[in-house]
């Protein structure tokens, strides 16, 4: 009956789906305990995580809802026999409007037990979960299967599995997900919609170079004289806005493709990468110096711009590829840096970028357009413009030397420590300031420069912006920059040690105090705020158990810009310090590090078939195999069994949630 009832609901919701197939979960397996005698009984643990705004179907229903619930079906063998039913583990409850009913279920994460009693040394332990999952917001629901065996359970001393796989993650138990783009679903709204907005400033200061501000009423003055009627100039106004919108959606595209999730985090934390994206980001400065200009072929060009005069809606595309090739000059240092921005380890966000700054792009050509008496309010070109352009080259140069400062902490080259950095831009500042009060000028400037409001007080920003960073030469922590500068302990060079002011600091002890043996990798990894704790999940893990407290995984990254805000603007807090210090045994992973371990410790990860070499690559195989997760930070708190106490969270600043966070994972702690 349960199969029929499975097969009519699926058929149903085939039509709602559309034959459109979507993943909503990813699935993990593990077992308690692992190394048993034949008569025992094992705990098989089924972990879900399903994606935002869907949840899925626990087992219990009741008889008004007509959900399928979920359900566990075993292969039949001799090995094993059942110990009562396949039952959820605390599942949530709500009002289903789908069912008008009371229905039993998990969010974001839950998880699914059966115990069974072994019964002979060949084990084999295989069968396929059946489940229901609906979403919250389009009310549609898929039907899933999930196929599972429990081959990392060893009876007698001698493991059924003929290759076991030896791997760190292994130890666990956990199967890996078979999708690697269903881990990029976790909720990164904020980061996106920041992101978002980011590139719309860019796109709005593209507009005011001299490439671009000078086309904006020629463009207008195109439509408006070319059209039959105002409608039909609205029409093709709005059809070139559009566009250029979908030109650069595109080239986002085409970036994605070329830099997929498979490769983006090694790449933007590897010193090749970052050194090419330096000396990108000082060419693009050059160029907006007004040393020499970054154009494309001229041909192009020309051939583009002849396709524009064909009229029609046709002739309006061209028009707008045309504006993207001629303002290259100004616009492609612009939509690099967004691209390269974008460059973490997310598929969508080029795009994201792209719409953001195309869209500020597209807007006044179109407004325009639409009401040229506004045109009047328009300023007059001038050499104000190419004012905007040195400024935009300082903003490079400040952006290229923050990469080439994640590839020198991921490497540990101790170059460009923070006070190094910290003065750099410190430079970088006052040349600004300079340049603004007409103190030092440019090529392209001009001879008689205004002393314009606007101009004065962006220079006084400039000089203030310069005595802001003056504290960080003594160890100040400068918050308002936390994520843009080398970690505070990361000053390996000091001006005051140099100077012989004071003696240099000596490297904290990471160790807890009651820790007998030696930290790995504590000889170029610290934490923040002289917490004491792990770089190394095994041997963190091993010291949890024996002082009996849960564990803390922070999932970090040299070049991860919100693991430092959470570190300065959350870990800093004092009711935050004294639960990391007193309540968790805390261990940082470090996903981009580029400290390549002894072969003894290099293994082959089944999840990509590539061999993991450096604690990077180790660590961020572990995040994705055993935790379903890509970005970072990314905190799990874990009890002595390797069990999530609490469902992860990612970046958060606010102080209060944390608390919460640590408090309700301790209680769950203490109940086990």
């Amino acid at each position: 009956m349960r199969k029929l009832l499975f097969a009519l609901i699926a058929l149903a919701f085939a039509c709602q789906l559309q034959a459109q197939v979507k993943v909503t979960t990813s699935w993990t397996f593990d077992a308690l305990p692992k190394d048993v005698q034949v008569g025992d009984e094992v705990e098989l643990i089924f972990n879900v995580s399903v994606i935002k705004d869907w949840y899925i179907y626990a087992v219990e229903q009741k008889e008004s809802v007509m959900a399928v619930p979920a359900s566990a079906m075993f292969e039949e063998n001799d090995s094993f026999e059942l110990v009562g039913d396949f039952y959820a583990v605390d599942p949530k409850s709500k009002y289903d409007d789908i069912w008008g009913d009371t229905v039993s279920y998990f969010g974001r994460s839950g998880q699914f037990r059966q115990t069974i009693k072994v019964l002979n040394k060949n084990l084999n332990i295989a069968g396929e979960l059946e489940f229901q999952t609906c979403s919250d917001v389009t009310g549609l629901c898929i039907l899933g299967t999930e196929d599972f065996d429990f081959k990392m359970i060893t009876v007698g001393g001698e493991s059924p599995d003929e290759n076991p796989v030896d791997t760190p993650a292994d130890k666990s138990g956990d199967k890996v997900a078979g999708n690697y783009d269903q881990l990029l679903e976790a909720d990164q709204g904020e980061s996106l919609w920041g992101f978002f907005f980011a590139a719309f400033l860019f796109g709005l200061a593209a507009l005011l170079t001299p490439c671009v501000f000078p086309m904006i009423p020629m463009t207008v003055a195109f439509f408006t004289n070319n059209s039959q009627s105002k409608s039909q100039a609205k029409f093709k106004a709005l059809f070139y806005g559009f566009s250029i919108i979908l030109i650069y959606i595109l080239i986002g595209l085409l970036f994605t493709s070329l830099f997929g999730v498979g490769i983006a985090n090694d790449l933007a934390t590897g010193a090749v990468a970052n050194i090419i994206f330096f000396t990108v980001f000082v060419i693009f400065a050059i160029s907006f110096f007004g040393y020499f200009e970054i154009n494309l072929p001229t041909g192009f060009v020309n051939k583009m711009d002849r396709k524009a005069d064909k009229g029609g809606l046709l002739g309006v595309f061209f028009m707008a590829f045309t504006l993207v090739l001629v303002s290259f000059s100004c616009t492609g240092p612009i939509v690099g840096t967004v691209l390269i921005q974008s460059f973490q380890g997310e598929v969508i966000k080029p795009v994201v970028g792209m719409l953001g700054f195309s869209s500020a792009f597209a807007i006044p050509f179109t407004l325009f357009a639409f009401f040229p008496g506004m045109m009047k309010e328009l300023p007059k070109s001038g050499g104000w413009l190419n004012t905007v352009k040195v400024v935009l080259g300082f903003i490079e140069l400040g952006l290229g030397f923050k990469f080439l400062s994640v590839a020198d902490q991921a490497y540990h080259w101790g170059i460009l420590d923070r006070e190094i950095f910290i003065a750099i831009w410190f430079v970088l500042a006052i040349l600004l300031g300079l340049y603004l009060f007409g103190i030092i000028r440019f090529p392209h400037d001009s001879k008689q420069r205004s002393k314009h409001p606007l101009r004065m007080a962006l220079a006084v920003g400039a000089i203030a912006f310069a005595v802001y960073l003056f504290p960080g030469f003594s160890g100040g922590e400068l918050k308002a920059l936390a994520g843009y500068l080398p970690p505070v302990k990361q000053t390996d060079f000091s001006f005051q040690v140099a100077l012989g002011i004071k003696e240099p600091p000596e490297r904290s002890a990471v160790a807890p105090e009651d820790f007998d043996g030696i930290v790995k990798h504590a000889d170029f990894l610290e934490l923040p705020h002289d917490l004491k704790g792990f770089f190394d999940y095994e041997q963190a893990l091993e010291y949890a158990k024996e002082v009996n407290k849960p564990l803390f995984i922070d999932f970090t990254g040299h070049g991860c810009v919100n693991c430092r805000k959470m570190e300065q603007y959350v870990w800093s807090d004092p009711l935050v310090l004294q639960r990391l210090r007193n309540d968790y045994v805390i261990v940082a992973l470090y996903v981009d590090d580029k400290t390549e371990l002894p072969e003894s410790e290099w293994y082959t990860s089944p999840f990509d078939n590539k061999v993991k070499k450096t604690v990077g690559k180790q660590n961020f195989d572990l995040q994705i195999r055993k935790f379903n997760g890509n970005a970072q930070p990314y905190y799990v708190l874990l009890d002595n069994e390797e069990q999530p106490l609490i469902q992860p969270k990612a970046y958060d600043p606010s102080i209060d949630n944390f608390v919460m966070f640590l408090d309700k994972a301790k209680a769950e702690f203490e109940k086990r």
